[in-house]
C-alpha cells in the first residue's frame, strides 16, 4: 500500500551530525502526520519528532534544540536533521506515516528502521 523507505543512518562521533530521510512511496492522496521514532536496546520505542500536514512539529525533550524535522510535501519525504549527537542518541530510528491513499483508504505505515550509532 504505502512503503516508507529510510536512508541516512550510520556511525558518527559525539558532537557530529546526520540527516535521516524517509520517502513515502505509493498513491498517496494526503499525509496527515509523519514522524521519527527510536528504540535503543532494552528500551521502549519513543517518539523523537513529528510533523503534521499543516507544518506543526513536536519534539522529545531530549532532542529539542538539536534535532529538526522537516518535510517536502511534493515528494512525500520527511527529514530529520540531527546535530550535536550524543552517545545516548544511539538507537534504531524508524519512520512512521499516516494518511490517505487514492480511493479513500487510510494508511498507517512504518519504515524498516535505520541504525544510528554515536561513538568515538
Amino acid at each position: 500500500q504505502v512503503q516508507l523507505v529510510e536512508s541516512g543512518g550510520g556511525l558518527v562521533q559525539p558532537g557530529g551530525s546526520l540527516t535521516l530521510s524517509c520517502a513515502a512511496e505509493g498513491t498517496i492522496r494526503v499525509t496527515y502526520i509523519m514522524g521519527w521514532y527510536r528504540q535503543a536496546p532494552g528500551q521502549r520505542r519513543e517518539l523523537v519528532a513529528s510533523i503534521t500536514s499543516d507544518g506543526k512539529t513536536n519534539y522529545a525533550d531530549s532532542v529539542k534544540g538539536r534535532f529538526t524535522i522537516s518535510d517536502d510535501v511534493a515528494e512525500n519525504t520527511v527529514y530529520l536533521r540531527m546535530n550535536n549527537l550524543k552517545p545516548e542518541d544511539t538507537a534504531v530510528y524508524s519512520c512512521h506515516g499516516a494518511g490517505m491513499v487514492a480511493g479513500g483508504l487510510g494508511f498507517n505505515s512504518w519504515g524498516q528502521g535505520t541504525q544510528v550509532t554515536v561513538s568515538s
